[in-house]
């Protein structure tokens, strides 16, 4: 039990140390020590400090001379663990008493729900030490030593600081630190993330070549039938089965594009899209998706592997998945869906809000309000949003000319097209195409 306990503390503690640069955190404590005066460390769940023996030289005096005595130390680490846990308890700064009388604060590094750490600051007074102060101390100290005169020297030179100076010390520490462990950890998640893509490929192109060493020829390639697949699997809520099917288009892309990032990023992109567009035939709100669509693509573009481009898309496919099935789970649902798909099939016709009731057979004016209801927008909206995102899958093809794009979605005016674009987009087309071409 004590075995396995053990492990489990030394876990957090390697946590700790993996998610973020230690120097980094080391450098902010300095930092916050030179700016406030008041010192600080970093402890695992047991209160040891992650940092070296050579760093505690910064501590101040009165904890040095403490730490330098036979159960000092010890002593310390015990009260740094029972203040990390009340403050891991509470979700906030602690302050507390240590041992030796002095006043210190615990601000808990929490990582997905799990305690990781602590930050220990003070060694401060926050009164001007009294008679009974120095009564107190000798009794709290003198299973340490027999000689207080240093110690209470030491004291002598402490800041005394104001309670709502305190407060605002550990929560400054407790927002800094914390923010910094979360940016570690999904960093730390993304690695991994990448690593099981890498898995994932490399098994999935061995089994490739090996059934093309079996064949006469090679037989294999982009099944653009695998889409229809994909998105009916999406569309039916087969969440294991639609991300088994992402995961060998994905492998096809990867294995067709000799590893060159930026094919396989504009086609991981134009899969997307095909996600992105069943989703919306099913009901999830426009706006929803081009919004995720325009932070997966950044993501996308900001990606250097094959790997990297990939684990992104699966974040899509996941979203995507949880939004279908929330939205399966809506009132008019189907009646939302068959207009959705009229207008994906023909949006670039002069369509009229007369044609698309008609083809559920419902009046202009009901199926308008029944679409506003549920989409959080209007039928015509939905119209040019669907009409914006065909163009922008477009655009990243630079055969296709501005005029041409805008016939091939419905509109005969290029330059009222471009007008529309900039609205919903805040750029030209022009403008638009010129910073895929950055990218």
């Amino acid at each position: 039990m004590d075995h396995k306990k053990n492990e489990e503390h030394i876990s957090s503690r390697q946590k700790l140390q993996n998610f973020v640069d230690i120097k980094i955190l080391k450098d902010i404590l300095d930092a916050f020590t030179e700016t406030t005066g008041l010192m600080a460390n970093i402890v695992d769940i047991d209160g040891k400090s992650i940092f070296s023996r050579k760093d505690l030289s910064k501590c101040c005096k009165f904890c040095k001379l403490i730490y330098n005595t036979e159960n000092g130390l010890q002593r310390c680490r015990g009260a740094y663990k029972r203040a990390g846990k009340q403050a891991a308890m509470f979700g906030e700064p602690y302050i507390f008493r240590c041992p030796s009388g002095l006043i210190e604060w615990a601000s808990p590094i929490i990582v997905e729900g799990e305690h990781l750490g602590t930050i220990i600051c003070g060694q401060v007074l926050m009164w001007k030490p009294e008679e009974f102060f120095w009564i107190e101390l000798r009794e709290m100290n003198q299973e340490l030593t027999s000689d207080l005169t240093e110690l209470f020297q030491a004291v002598e030179e402490l800041p005394v600081v104001s309670a709502s100076m305190v407060r605002s010390a550990s929560y400054l520490m407790y927002i800094v630190a914390n923010y910094i462990m979360k940016s570690g950890w999904q960093n730390y998640i993304h690695t991994k993330e990448i690593t099981y893509q890498q898995s994932l490929l490399h098994e999935e192109i061995e089994n490739r070549k090996n059934l093309e060493n079996k064949l006469p020829k090679p037989a294999i390639e982009y099944n653009i039938s695998i889409e229809s697949d994909l998105t009916a699997k999406i569309k039916l809520g087969e969440e294991k089965a639609a991300r088994e099917l992402f995961q060998r288009l994905l492998t096809d892309i990867v294995l067709y594009s000799n590893n060159h990032t930026a094919i396989v990023q504009t086609k991981v992109i134009e899969l997307c899209v095909v996600i992105s567009r069943c989703a919306v035939s099913v009901g999830v709100p426009m706006e929803t998706a081009c919004e995720e669509n325009t932070a997966i693509f950044q993501e996308i573009y900001q990606e250097t592997t094959p790997e990297g481009i990939c684990v992104v898309g699966q974040k899509l496919l996941d979203f995507f998945l949880e939004q279908v099935q929330k939205c399966n789970q809506k009132p008019y649902h189907s009646r939302i869906q068959e207009i959705q798909k009229y207008i994906q099939n023909n949006f670039n016709r002069n369509l009229t809000l007369e044609e698309i009731a008609q083809s559920v057979y419902l009046s202009p004016s009901y199926a308008s309000r029944l679409f506003k209801k549920v989409q959080n927008m209007s039928l015509m909206e939905y119209l040019t949003r669907v009409r914006i995102e065909e163009a922008k899958r477009l655009l990243h093809n630079p055969q296709y000319l501005i005029d041409e794009i805008a016939e091939n979605i419905g509109y005969d005016d290029a330059s009222y097209f471009t007008k529309v674009f900039k609205r919903y987009e805040g750029v030209t087309p022009t403008q638009y195409r010129k910073t895929l071409q950055k990218t």
